[in-house]
């Protein structure tokens, strides 16, 4: 379907009966020299015939042979009289968020100064009726003042006026909405509409389609209507499901996006992301570039998280993520793919092409990204490059030097050999990605990571895509809002704005957002809390009913018949791309007989409420890097509640696989000997930060493993190196003392931190 730009080309084409250059269609249609390229392409190609001629001198001009075999009615696209202008210029006004220039607006219509006048006044008359919308004029601008719901229904009845005559043509309707294809979503209207057995008049359905074009139209951009009062009211009723399900499904399935302006567009900095098998180099690669200490905070040298981080490379910000290797992290890998620009997989030339290899390659190639293959630890014995490039090859990524499309780096990320050739790599691929954006615009993107900081509350990283983010922006992200209270880039600066392609990370959300959702800025804060309401009540309804099925009636049925043992669990985790990620390891345990359902994955502490749920369900609680304190563990051994922790996910795997094949045997068994709060932090220069502190529940030990705990969140875990009462170096304190200590090389302390001492116990096998 071609947009009214497209059909104007031809119209002015038509009536100049000779050659035009690209600049003087593009002056006159407003648009880039580019867009009038692409636009006249896409008339061809829409015709299957050249029915617009190209010359390199002389430009373009329209193929008078092919027209008149063609059904186009030129007659409709460019308002002639002056009603019909009155009603385009309303129409360009509903698309503009701000004012229109009518200087240019004389070029669209090819009209005089006095002739724009007459029309405004014209406009000024037509919008009496409407006691809350008027045009407003300063100077050379013009733009509409009013509210959302009056706009849409002068909108409507312009259109409705419009297509008088040619009701039934939803083709010529659909030209109407430049933004988005109508008739697709007329497509997934009428299979909404099947699915319910709801029977719409053919004769109703051109109206119907003007009230969703309109509303998907000014949703589009940002412009949004107060969710009314009486939806509770509505809930019940056969239209509020088919509506609701109805934008569901186009905002998932469709893909609905605002076209930016070809002229609007600049040039952006790549997303790079780095993908590969477990242990293969990935971190060590990305340390190397951005010169940090990525691996030094990582349990047992796997990345847990997605990290995001920009560096520059000769002169060019270049943003990399780091997807975690390990099989547990598919779904993280997948949302790496489908935000990045160019993926880089790495593959050890000692080990070769392993499953998550073949998984990364998978997901590059579905999101159809350019792949570049870093060959790492040439440096190691037994590295043979070629076989590698043989593999590779095998699953579709050929060489270069062999005739294929795919470049390959031979690097070293430990000893730094061949990383300048890969980043001038990643350069090259980027300039010829030709990677545009437009920063003039309200910010959109994606969540990276999300967690809970005890400091700063709900903490999510996020990569702009498009637009610019700004502090203190109304944004909604996922089923989370608010305004964004403080930014900080990948270092851990303040910052103000973040352009296209910049990783920050954002305070000031109402609660933590979930990994892989999409953020958005809106106008205003109203509109930002409207959408995040609407979207949580729809979370939380989803939640209640799945949880209730599987806790309670799918969980007795499948009991009742004897045929599947279920084990429940509940995860708790630190951030939200863990709980994900063991939830979905946890699923894809196969075990005969036995099958696992996590009832509940969220971040934070392990509470109360998880103990009281796991009690109700016959769960085991497992904690991914977060701890319980006193009271629930006390609530827990009163419930009979097991709880399990564990900082690395594959070994949480096995124990879990290994519990349901009955061959669980453990040699040692954790024993928490108690618990002491932190009252008093006191600096000393030669040994460091000592805890004055207060044992409130069993016993600390001075050659016990302890763990620092803040909001209920390991921190660190290490040994004492010292345990005082007063001056004397004692042993153990019991609960109800206090006590002096220090940790072993480990400083960052604060008042109410809770210090946890444990022990290895040895378990005789039975």
């Amino acid at each position: 379907m071609l947009n009214k730009r497209q059909e104007k080309i031809i119209l002015l084409l038509d009536d100049s009966k000779s050659w035009i250059t690209g600049k003087e269609i593009s002056r006159l249609m407003n648009v880039s020299d580019r867009t009038i390229r692409s636009d006249i392409d896409t008339i061809n190609r829409y015709y299957n015939k050249t029915l617009i001629e190209s010359n390199l001198r002389s430009g373009y001009r329209i193929n008078q042979e092919v027209l008149v075999t063609l059904p186009i009615e030129l007659n409709t696209v460019i308002p002639q009289t002056p009603e019909e202008r009155c009603i385009y210029i309303i129409q360009e006004l509903m698309f503009e968020k701000s004012e229109i220039n009518l200087l240019d607006l004389q070029d669209q219509v090819f009209i005089s100064g006095y002739s724009i006048d007459n029309d405004i006044k014209r406009i000024k008359k037509m919008l009496e009726p409407y006691d809350d919308i008027k045009l407003v004029r300063s100077r050379n601008y013009i733009h509409l003042e009013g509210s959302e719901q009056s706009k849409r229904q002068l909108y409507k009845e312009l259109l409705s006026q419009e297509t008088q005559g040619n009701f039934l043509n939803l083709n010529r309707l659909s030209s109407m909405f430049q933004d988005f294809d109508l008739l697709k979503v007329k497509k997934e209207l009428e299979d909404v509409l099947n699915h319910y057995n709801y029977h719409v008049r053919e004769m109703s359905m051109p109206m119907l389609m003007i009230h969703v074009g309109i509303a998907v139209e000014r949703m589009l951009r940002y412009n949004y209507i107060e969710t009314s009062r009486s939806i509770p009211q509505l809930q019940e009723h056969k239209e509020y499901l088919i509506a609701k399900e109805f934008f569901e499904r186009l905002s998932k399935r469709i893909r609905i996006e605002v076209v930016d302006d070809e002229a609007d567009l600049q040039p952006r900095c790549p997303v790079v992301t780095i993908m590969g098998h477990v242990d293969h180099g990935k971190t060590t690669l990305l340390d190397t570039i951005r010169k940090s200490a990525v691996v030094d905070g990582e349990f047992g040298g796997i990345t847990q998280h997605i990290g995001a981080y920009q560096v520059e490379v000769n002169g060019k910000k270049v943003t990399f993520l780091d997807t975690p290797g390990h099989e547990a992290f598919t779904a993280m890998r997948a949302r790496g793919a489908q935000v990045t620009d160019i993926v880089i997989i790495v593959v050890a030339a000692d080990d070769g092409v392993m499953p998550q290899t073949k998984e990364a390659i998978d997901h590059a190639k579905a999101a159809g990204v350019p792949i570049v293959v870093a060959i790492n630890k040439i440096d190691k014995e037994g590295a043979d490059p070629e076989r590698i490039k043989a593999e590779m090859a095998e699953e579709g990524l050929l060489p270069e030097e062999w005739g294929g499309d795919t470049v390959y780096c031979e690097i070293s990320a430990k000893k730094k050999i061949g990383i300048e050739e890969l980043l001038e790599t990643l350069t090259v691929v980027a300039e010829l990605a030709d990677l545009k954006a437009n920063p003039n615009r309200y910010a959109y993107g994606s969540v990276v990571e999300g967690k809970l900081d005890k400091g700063r509350g709900a903490v999510a990283t996020l990569l702009v895509e498009n637009g610019t983010l700004r502090a203190s922006d109304p944004i909604v992200v996922g089923a989370a809002y608010g305004r964004v209270r403080q930014m900080l880039d990948d270092k851990g600066r303040v910052i103000k704005e973040a352009l296209p392609g910049t990783p920050v990370e954002i305070t000031g959300l109402n609660e933590v957002p979930v990994a892989g959702d999409k953020f958005m800025v809106f106008e205003t804060e109203k509109q930002a809390r409207s959408v995040g309401e609407t979207r949580m009540k729809a979370k939380i309804e989803k939640d209640r009913n799945s949880g209730a099925a599987l806790s309670l009636d799918d969980l007795y049925s499948q009991i009742k018949e004897g045929q599947i043992i279920d084990l429940n669990i509940i995860v708790k985790a630190d951030v939200q791309g863990t709980a994900e990620a063991v939830k979905a390891s946890l699923e894809k345990i196969d075990v005969d007989g036995v099958r696992v359902n996590v009832i509940r994955s969220t971040v934070g502490a392990i509470s109360e409420s998880d103990v009281i749920l796991a009690s109700a369900s016959q769960a085991i609680i497992y904690g991914f890097n977060v701890r319980p304190d006193a009271k629930v563990r006390s609530k827990a051994e009163e419930e009979n509640v097991e709880i399990r922790l564990h900082n690395v996910i594959y070994k949480m795997v096995e124990e879990i696989e290994t519990a349901m094949k009955g061959m669980l045997a453990p040699e040692y068994h954790e024993v928490v000997t108690g618990q002491a709060e932190i009252r008093q932090v006191i600096k000393a220069s030669k040994v460091g930060n000592i805890a004055g502190c207060y044992v409130t529940d069993g016993s600390i030990k001075r050659n016990s493993g302890i763990r620092l705990i803040r909001d209920g969140i390991v921190v660190y875990e290490g040994k004492l190196a010292s345990l005082r009462r007063f001056k004397d170096d004692v042993k153990e304190v019991n609960s109800g003392f206090e006590c002096g200590l220090n940790i072993e090389n480990y400083n960052d302390i604060k008042e109410g931190d809770i210090i946890e001492g444990y022990v290895m116990e040895e378990v005789e096998k039975k």
